[in-house]
Formats: C-alpha cells, sequence, structure tokens
C-alpha cells in the first residue's frame, strides 16, 4: 500500500503575519479565519512562540516590518508610499539605537548620536578659578556696600602709592583690604600680595576672600597661591599670601599688603624685600597695623625718622603724626598716605561693632589707650620688652611640622601642659597649652590659646576638659586664689593631678622670673601672628606691695584690667618645669621626671 504524502509545510509568512496580526490586537479566531488556518493551529504558534511575552519594543519591530514588507511588494507605488518606506526605514534605524542603549554597558550617546559627537572630542578642562563678567560685576557691587566711612577714605586713598595705617583692633581692616585686593585682581589683572608675621595669620586673607567669592559669586577659589582666571584674553591675576619666609620671596610682584607690620620681627630687613615686590610705579603699597612699641623698628618708618635718615639736615622734612593732624588721612612730605583710626573714630564714621563703655571698663587706661585709641607703648619698664619677645615669634605654619591645629589630634599623643589664668571680676579667662621640650633645655612651644569672657566656673572647667579631649595632658596648673578655686576644683575632679597656684608675692617672682629666664634664653616660641601673646607679656611691669616693702609684680591681675591674663597662663604652664631644668648640669633626672 502506497504511503499517504505528507502535507506542505506551512509558508513561514503566514506564521509571521498571524503574529503581527495577534500583535495588532486582533482574536485568534479572526486571524484564523483570515489566513485560512485551523484555529488551533495559531493557538500552537501563540504559545510556542510566545507572542504575549514579547516586549513592546519587538512589538513595534514586528508590526514595522509587516508594514514595509508590504509596502515594497506592491506593483505600482504612489508617492505616499515611496515617502512611508523612507520613514519606515528611519524607524528601524532607531530601534537599533534602542537595542543598543538596552544592551550591557549602553549610554545616552546610543540613542542621540549628537550626544556621542559632541563627547568624541577631546575634553576641554573646566575653568578654575573662573569668573564671568556677571560674577565680577556682583562682586563689585558687593564690595561696595556697607563700607564703614574710614573704609570708604581707604578705598578713595586706594590710588595712593603708599598707604601707611595706624588701626584700633577689630574694626576690619583685613576683612576689608582682603576684599580691595580681591576686586582689583579682578578689575586690573595686577597681582596681589599678602604679608604677615606668620604663614597663618596671611591666609586670614584667603579664608576672608575664599568666603567672599562663594558666598557672592558661587565660585569655590582653590590653591596657595589662587591663580584668578578673568576669562578669555585676560590675563590672569594671582593672590599671594607669605609669612616670614617672604624674606626670599624675591621673584614676586604685585600690589602689596602689609599686615600688622609694628609686630614683625626684624621690620627693616622685611621691609627692603616688600618694598621691592612692588617697585615698579603701577604696583601700590598698603601698610596697616595695631601699635606696639615706641622701640620698634617700624616706629622711624612710621615717624618719617627713617625717611629723614642720611639726608643733609636741609632735605630732611617734618612729619606731623598726631591723631589731630591725620585723624581723616593726609599724605606727608616723604609721599606716603597715613591715617589713624581710633575705635571711637571707627563708631562714629557707622560701626557699631563696640560698646565702648564697657571696653573702658575691662581694660585698664593704659591698656585702652594701647589696644584702641592706637597710642604706642614705651615698653623700656616692662619686664617682657618687645625687643627680648621678638626672637621668640616664629612662623609656626612653616617651622613646626609635628602640629596640625585642624587636626581631632593636633599634637598626636605627646605630651602637653595646660596653663589657666581664671576670669575674676572684669577680666577674663585665658587658657595656654603649651607643648614641653623634647629633650633638655629646648624651646617651649605655644600650641594653643583661647580666651572666655562672661563664663561662669562651670563653663571655664569645660574649656579644660575639651582641650583634654584633644590633647594628651601631663599637667594643668591652675590659679586658685580666691574665686579661682571653683574652676581648679571642678578641674580636679576630672584631671585629678590638677595643680594649685596660690598667688603671693613670692609666688608671682618665681612665675617671673622663670618666665623672663625662657625668653631671654629663647626657650619658648609662639606663632608670630599671635600679637596679642606679646601684648600681654609687655603689660607685666615691676611694682611693690601695698606695704613697700617687696618688689612684686603686676598687670592685668587686678580688678580693672584682662589684658594681661595670656601671659599669667603661660607662666603657669611653664611654672612646672623648675628654673634650673633648662641648664646643663642641672642634675641626673631626666627632663620628663620634672613633670612627675
Amino acid at each position: 500500500m502506497k504511503e499517504p504524502t505528507p502535507p506542505a509545510p506551512t509558508p513561514i509568512d503566514a506564521r509571521r503575519e498571524a503574529r503581527w496580526l495577534y500583535w495588532q490586537c486582533w482574536r485568534l479566531v479572526d486571524i484564523a479565519e483570515k489566513l485560512a488556518l485551523p484555529l488551533s493551529t495559531i493557538a500552537s504558534w501563540k504559545a510556542r512562540d510566545k507572542w504575549d511575552d514579547a516586549s513592546p519594543l519587538e512589538r513595534m519591530e514586528g508590526i514595522t516590518e509587516a508594514r514595509y514588507v508590504a509596502l515594497v511588494n506592491k506593483p505600482v507605488k504612489t508617492g505616499g508610499d515611496y515617502k512611508e518606506i523612507d520613514l519606515l526605514g528611519r524607524q528601524v534605524e532607531r530601534f537599533a539605537r534602542v537595542r543598543r542603549y538596552e544592551a550591557p554597558g549602553g549610554h545616552e550617546g546610543d540613542l542621540n548620536p549628537k550626544v556621542a559627537n559632541r563627547n568624541a572630542g577631546p575634553k576641554k578642562k573646566a575653568a578654575k578659578n573662573s569668573f564671568s563678567a556677571e560674577q565680577v560685576a556682583k562682586l563689585v557691587a558687593a564690595f561696595d556696600q556697607g563700607l564703614f566711612g574710614y573704609q570708604r577714605r581707604w578705598a578713595d586713598a586706594g590710588d595712593q602709592r603708599s598707604r601707611v595705617i595706624l588701626k584700633s583692633r577689630q574694626i576690619g581692616a583685613t576683612y576689608y583690604f582682603a576684599r580691595e585686593a580681591l576686586i582689583d585682581a579682578l578689575v586690573t589683572g595686577r597681582n596681589q600680595i599678602f604679608l604677615s608675621a606668620s604663614k597663618s595669620q596671611a591666609h586670614v586673607f584667603r579664608s576672608y576672600i575664599v568666603e567672599f567669592c562663594k558666598s557672592v559669586a558661587d565660585v569655590e577659589l582653590k590653591g596657595d597661591p589662587i591663580v584668578l582666571d578673568r576669562g578669555e584674553g585676560q590675563e590672569p591675576a594671582t593672590l599671594y599670601f607669605l609669612g616670614t619666609n617672604a624674606r626670599t620671596a624675591q621673584s614676586y610682584h604685585g600690589n602689596l599688603y602689609f599686615d600688622e607690620f609694628f609686630w614683625v620681627y626684624g621690620f627693616a630687613e622685611l621691609e627692603k624685600v616688600a618694598s621691592g615686590m612692588a617697585v615698579h610705579k603701577k604696583w601700590r603699597k598698603t601698610y596697616f597695623s595695631t601699635p606696639s612699641s615706641v622701640n620698634h623698628g617700624a616706629y622711624p618708618f612710621w615717624t618719617g625718622a627713617l625717611f629723614n635718615r642720611k639726608k643733609a639736615k636741609a632735605d630732611r622734612v617734618d612729619i606731623d603724626v598726631t591723631w589731630a593732624n591725620l585723624r581723616h588721612g593726609q599724605v606727608g612730605p616723604d609721599r606716603k598716605w597715613r591715617q589713624i583710626v581710633t575705635v571711637t573714630d571707627a563708631e562714629a564714621e557707622g560701626c557699631d561693632l563696640f560698646d565702648i563703655a564697657e571696653l573702658r571698663d575691662e581694660y585698664s587706661a593704659d591698656d585702652f589707650a594701647n589696644l584702641f585709641m592706637c597710642e604706642f607703648v614705651d615698653d623700656a619698664l616692662s619686664v617682657f620688652p618687645l625687643a627680648e619677645l621678638q626672637p621668640c615669634m616664629v612662623d609656626a605654619w612653616e617651622v613646626w611640622d609635628d602640629f596640625a591645629p585642624l587636626r581631632e589630634r593636633p599634637y598626636g599623643e605627646r605630651p602637653v601642659w595646660i596653663g589657666y589664668d581664671p576670669s575674676h571680676k572684669g577680666d577674663s579667662a585665658a587658657l595656654a597649652i603649651l607643648a614641653p621640650p623634647s629633650a633638655l633645655g629646648g624651646p617651649f612651644r605655644l600650641l594653643e590659646k583661647a580666651q572666655f569672657r562672661g563664663m561662669d566656673f562651670a563653663g571655664q572647667a569645660d574649656a579644660i576638659r575639651q582641650a583634654c579631649d584633644r590633647y594628651n595632658v601631663q599637667y594643668i596648673g591652675i590659679d586658685a586664689t580666691g574665686l579661682g578655686q571653683g574652676v581648679y576644683q571642678l578641674v580636679k575632679a576630672f584631671f585629678p593631678a590638677a595643680r594649685a597656684i596660690n598667688y603671693s608675692a613670692e609666688v608671682k617672682n618665681r612665675l617671673v622670673l622663670k618666665a623672663k629666664d625662657t625668653i631671654t634664653r629663647r626657650r619658648f616660641q609662639f606663632d608670630a601672628g599671635a600679637t596679642d601673646v606679646a601684648s600681654s607679656f609687655m603689660a607685666i611691669r615691676k611694682a611693690v606691695t601695698d606695704g613697700g616693702r617687696q618688689a612684686t609684680y603686676e598687670a592685668g591681675r587686678s580688678e580693672e584690667t584682662g589684658h594681661a591674663d595670656l601671659a599669667w597662663a603661660i607662666m603657669h604652664a611653664l611654672d612646672n618645669e623648675p628654673l634650673e631644668a633648662g641648664y646643663a648640669g642641672a642634675g641626673s633626672r631626666s627632663f620628663m621626671e620634672f613633670s612627675e
């Protein structure tokens, strides 16, 4: 018997057409009727080919393909047919891009060729410290707003070749000149040089500039020095922040801002270098400072005596440096523009930051005159004249490589000693953290200092506790005389080895003699920017007891002044080392045994 002939296979086109019709929402029964196929066959294809599991992209691709094939197979085509064929062909290209985007490693450039082309070329580095014209305009406007009268006068004198300003403390000079220099750099392209007694003090300018640019123009400045990008076709301007290392910075040039020049060590040498940075006539020089001692090297520079030196008598000039003559600023015969701004001048010209009556109560008449009324100190009667203190003033950022003040443990696990002078009636409290010498006869270093006003016993004790959390404290010396006893008792609760220093004429003599010996032998170092430390020591003078029978020392200990509290706090820490400990042959004990 002859075997039956097997049925011919169903054309693949019918299977595809059935799937395309299903994706166009046709029912299975309607698809079977249209294609003249059994319903069971259509249902079998649907199950085996998983039509329902197809993604939207697959369905769109299928329907597009069906329409494309149908149009291409038409024997006679209209103009509309050709347009649709072209459109469908471009649609297939888009489907291919979506496929690449969905594949591993796909990205936005797979969907949009313009993005890919844009990213294909070499990447242009984002400009650093860049300012647009609009941002510069915002900074200029912000700088001009809210100036006090004396600051406006400084701005008006900005075209002077040399400005020399004697000022009260805390009237915003550093703040103002930081902004003035930035604006000048952005507008004119001139470099700006900030010179201070120490690198840390110079960086106060930098912090003001960085904050100003961020808050007003939303530009985050980077670098040290800071190089300003002034835009295409404009020369950049550089901001330099220098400490005493500027003695070797001969190559710098620009406008010069010399901060606290009455306190720097070796002013004559440093001023030669500083003025050399601004020797060209286009540069400007600005010197500003609180007063120190009439014996400081910058005093002849201020009075004009330096200008007259080595000049013939007929060529010498008289320069009136009294407050009455200079309160509004004036150009002298030596072509320097000078001004004196006291705290009362500042208040009269809009500065409302002070309560002058309270300051007069808090400071002695001499201290108030020096700190706020721009009067120089004649330190000839001081136990610690400025000439002795200046060799102890160092650029801490440059010479102390084992101290990082911004870290959680600034001095690691190395030992420190703390001296504390509590707050009495009307004065402030002072905290001094000293690094003791690492070897016999080595220097003490003032790592940190702080002053507190208006704090009760618990608050003062908590300030000491916080210092103990940050440092490996081995010794704490506290003035426990009178009201200081309360602070001492609270500190002793968490630091049992705290030592009470009960004042008497003999104790004062011991403290001062130890400090005098340490300072004159240059065994004490503190950052040159800490002019308040030098002022505090300079305020200490010889005195006699009430009975007039015994010599002693006074300053900042009476109720009328708190100016010398930093000096006494430092001396409380130094007191942990016996007077003879710093000398060779002081005994067989090691240095660290003295603290036990």
